[in-house]
């Protein structure tokens, strides 16, 4: 199958090509707008806490790999590059870049989430897990603080660790269409909203990572983490 056989019809519903591509995009910026409502509440939160607590936190943090978020933000910023790369090989027609750069972009982005499993697997090991399990070595006045910490850890980037998956869900998806010839110069709408999506994603790591990892990295000893 060559690169120009793609389907390029314009759905009943639109007028033109045009129309529907400005569709789709504003349809995009108005999900992406809900997830930054949901990430700024969060973040909020952080901020509050963080506030609150500001020697826990920063106890806390030292406990965090800052190797392993660094690994992982390198990751996801070649990720989102590959990703460039794949919506401009759609852009110009190219079903083999296309399908290689979307490739590429997937093994990054289920590299990060391996590292991510080895990361939670030392915090479970190392009971920084809130609840029951949780343990603090340090000074206890500060016990309940670091708890907030981890909670807000856990439940941010378990956030963010689910839109990776949705987002490797959507490359597969992407992937598939692009191998059956869908797409061409004339539409490639899906690969570029799905690249919208994936920076998105990307964009949140790289605030979480300073906020989460960094913030105690100086009283790491060793340099090379908290663990």
């Amino acid at each position: 199958m060559s690169d120009s056989h793609a389907h390029s019809s314009v759905h009943h519903h639109f007028f033109d090509a045009e129309q529907q591509k400005e569709s789709a995009t504003l349809g995009m910026w108005l999900i992406l707008a809900t997830e930054i409502l949901l990430f700024g509440a969060l973040f909020t939160a952080y901020a509050v806490y963080r506030s609150a607590n500001p020697e826990a936190f920063m106890q806390a943090s030292a406990r965090m790999d800052w190797t392993m978020g660094g690994l992982n933000t390198l990751v996801l910023i070649i990720s989102s590059v590959t990703m460039v790369f794949a919506v401009a090989s759609a852009e110009k027609g190219s079903r083999k870049g296309t399908l290689w750069f979307l490739f590429f972009t997937a093994i990054f982005g289920a590299t990060f989430l391996v590292v991510k499993y080895f990361e939670y697997k030392h915090h479970w090991h190392d009971h920084d897990v809130p609840g029951a399990y949780f343990r603090w070595a340090g000074d206890p006045s500060l016990a309940h603080g670091a708890q907030i910490f981890f909670f807000l850890y856990f439940f941010m980037t378990g956030l963010h660790a689910l839109h990776m998956v949705i987002g490797l869900g959507l490359l597969a998806w992407m992937w598939l269409t692009a191998y059956w010839g869908k797409y061409s110069k004339e539409y490639y709408n899906p690969v570029e909203m799905v690249g919208l999506y994936w920076h998105f994603v990307d964009l949140v790591w790289i605030f979480l990572f300073p906020l989460l990892y960094l913030l105690g990295a100086h009283l790491t000893h060793g340099g090379g983490g908290g663990h």
